[in-house]
């Protein structure tokens, strides 16, 4: 089974949370991950992926301009409808909108007729309700939880697949 990520990044950091999202599916057995930024996407990967994530930083309290064109154009030609969707998120603030951006990611994945999975509580601690969020300048401190995320991920396309 293929998990694609595909995320925009201005510092490195929504790139370095992909990386620790792919860790924490390559733990799940016959799962396999690639990451591609929003700038050069293998569609052909992801049209033959049984899941996308997406990874925004947050700016302004909202995703990139860059990501949300992005959301309103290209998932819909890369046949994701049908299949399971995630979104993460980084952010320099704690009550910078992380949460909002990945809201959003949310919101266009369904609207592309995509399944939206985050494990909620249903896995215990750590919790994710909706994706998770790192916290820069201490971005590091986060990768467990992505990691986590990313194991719950493939799990669950395992069970749908």
């Amino acid at each position: 089974m293929k998990l694609a990520i595909v995320y925009d990044t201005q510092t490195g950091n929504t790139a370095k949370m992909a990386k620790y999202i792919i860790e924490g599916i390559s733990t799940v057995d016959e799962a396999e991950a690639k990451a591609f930024p929003i700038t050069d996407v293998d569609e052909e990967y992801v049209k033959a992926s049984d899941a996308l994530i997406v990874g925004t930083p947050t700016y302004n309290g909202y995703l990139t301009a860059r990501m949300k064109a992005w959301l309103e154009s290209a998932p819909a030609k890369l046949n994701v409808a049908g299949k399971l969707g995630g979104a993460y998120a980084t952010a320099a603030f704690i009550h910078g909108g992380g949460d909002l951006a990945i809201q959003c990611i949310l919101t266009h994945l369904m609207v592309d007729g995509m399944m939206v999975y985050s494990s909620g509580q249903a896995k215990g601690m750590p919790v994710i309700h909706l994706g998770p969020v790192a916290i820069a300048p201490d971005i590091e401190t986060f990768a467990h939880l992505f990691r986590v995320y990313g194991k719950r991920m493939a799990e669950q396309v395992a069970k749908i697949v």
